[in-house]
C-alpha cells in the first residue's frame, strides 16, 4: 500500500489540481503523474551535468580509451 502525504496547497497548486481533475480525474490519479513530469527536467539536468563533468575529466577519459583499446583485443574478427 502507497504512503499518504499530506500537504496545504496554495492558489496556485489549487488552480492546477482543478484544471488536472476538470475532467473527472480523480485528485489521487492527477497528482503522481504530474509530479513526475515536474521532477522529469529537474532529473535530466542533474544527469546531463554529470555527464559534463564525466567528459571533461581527463582521468576518466583515459580511463576509458584503455577499457575500449582492451575490448579491441578481444574481437573475434
Amino acid at each position: 500500500m502507497a504512503d499518504t502525504i499530506t500537504f496545504r496547497p496554495d492558489d496556485d497548486a489549487w488552480r492546477a489540481i482543478e484544471a488536472l481533475t476538470s475532467d473527472g480525474t480523480p485528485v489521487s490519479a492527477a497528482v503522481p503523474p504530474a509530479l513526475i513530469d515536474a521532477a522529469r527536467p529537474k532529473a535530466a539536468g542533474r544527469i546531463r551535468a554529470e555527464g559534463e563533468a564525466l567528459a571533461d575529466d581527463e582521468v576518466d577519459r583515459a580511463a576509458a580509451a584503455q577499457v575500449l583499446r582492451d575490448m579491441e583485443t578481444l574481437r573475434a574478427w
